[in-house]
């Protein structure tokens, strides 16, 4: 039985460890519980197709994730998880402008070609619009997309880690260091024990980097912060199968059971250390930008903001794979936004790694020494 460590339990590590433990390797999760964890914070549109990036292996790994969704949900059900924080509720794509709604629905249609699992995609105009969501502006068209789907990232990372200790793996919480002789990794070090593995899977995120360093390694993922603001809808409204909401902003609503309604997020760059402080400038930025959306939300009860660090790594394109020049040390990185679409995906071919086993994909475009240099190293 081959014994796999994995740093960090954020979405991408509880799937690693989960996938890992279902194959039957001797697992360890160590996790130091930091705040501020993206995962911890997030809320996730799983809704890919209509995005207009433009570098193509970004949307390739993005449609396998969401491809994967189903599959994964199905198996965590049949152990037992029914709170998983996933439902199919369908997206609606918002514009005012009726050539843009033209053209995303004429991007959904080319795209269903090799993603089927879009769904029906259809136009609806401003009454059809609202009675879907209809804290909506009046002023907003849309398209919908059936085979979206919305995810609370907290809710799924503890159904992950709750199977993956059903399965037989054991969780640690604590500050790890990476133990090492030569060049290989032999397994870490928490709270002064050491634990011995034949491969550690890094999942660090924000945190990667520090990690790594005394390998001689500088990891070159920066974070971005989020904000992100949670909602009470006081008027009894069923929210609970309400399509996410994806305006032409970089911001999304969403709608959760118990008439929750989730509005995201800051896109903070020059942050000051990892400063997980809830501030009054971006609370106003996501009221502002959510009332704008969506007027029927001025008389909802607030809640709470969640703060989390969204990782990424050169050309905002995630990296994963073996650890270039070392034995014994496998890692992932860099999901940003999308970390809830690709993490679950990401971590079945982390596990598929470690165990030695065929992936699913060519990781040739992600590989990890694109985000790399080489330092002095430090001591074991």
């Amino acid at each position: 039985m081959k014994k796999v460590i994995v740093v960090g339990s954020g979405i991408l590590g509880a799937s690693t460890a989960y996938q890992l433990a279902k194959h039957g390797a001797e697992v360890i999760i160590v996790d130091r519980k930091d705040i501020g964890q993206a995962t911890d914070a997030a809320a996730g549109i799983i809704c890919p197709w209509l995005s207009q990036r433009r570098n193509q292996d970004w949307y390739q790994l993005a449609k396998a994730g969401a491809r994967f969704y189903p599959g994964i949900i199905a198996e965590l059900e049949g152990e037992g998880e029914t709170e998983t924080g996933y439902a199919q509720v369908g997206a609606l794509s918002i514009h005012t402008d009726v050539d843009k709604i033209n053209k995303m629905e004429e991007r959904a249609h080319l795209r269903k070609t090799d993603a089927p699992e879009i769904g029906d995609i259809t136009p609806l105009d401003d009454k059809e619009t609202r009675e879907r969501f209809p804290l909506l502006d009046e002023r907003y068209q849309s398209v919908h997309i059936s085979g979206a789907a919305r995810i609370d990232g907290r809710a799924l990372r503890d159904a992950l880690i709750r199977s993956a200790q059903r399965n037989g793996a054991e969780v640690i919480h604590g500050d790890a260091t990476l133990q090492f002789e030569a060049d290989r990794v032999i397994g870490v070090s928490v709270n002064d024990q050491s634990f011995l593995a034949d491969e550690v899977v890094v999942c660090a995120g924000a945190w990667a980097n520090e990690l790594l360093k005394p390998l001689g390694i500088h990891f070159k993922v920066h974070y971005q912060k989020a904000q992100i603001m949670h909602l009470h809808v006081t008027d009894g409204e069923d929210t609970g199968r309400w399509p996410v909401i994806m305006p032409p902003s970089d911001q999304y609503l969403l709608a959760f059971d118990q008439q929750k309604i989730v509005i995201g997020a800051t896109h903070e760059n020059d942050v000051e250390g990892y400063d997980t402080r809830v501030t009054a400038g971006g609370m106003q930025e996501v009221l502002n930008k959510g009332l704008e959306l969506a007027p029927g939300l001025a008389n909802s009860t607030f809640q709470e903001v969640r703060v989390g660090f969204r990782p990424f790594t050169p050309g905002f394109l995630p990296v994963m794979g073996a650890v270039p020049s070392w034995q014994g040390l496998i890692t992932a990185n860099g999901l940003g936004a999308s970390g809830l679409t690709m993490g679950p995906f990401i971590g079945s071919q982390l596990a598929k790694l470690a165990l030695g086993m065929e992936l699913d994909i060519d990781i040739e475009p992600y590989t990890v020494g694109k985000a790399m240099d080489e330092i002095e190293r430090g001591e074991s």
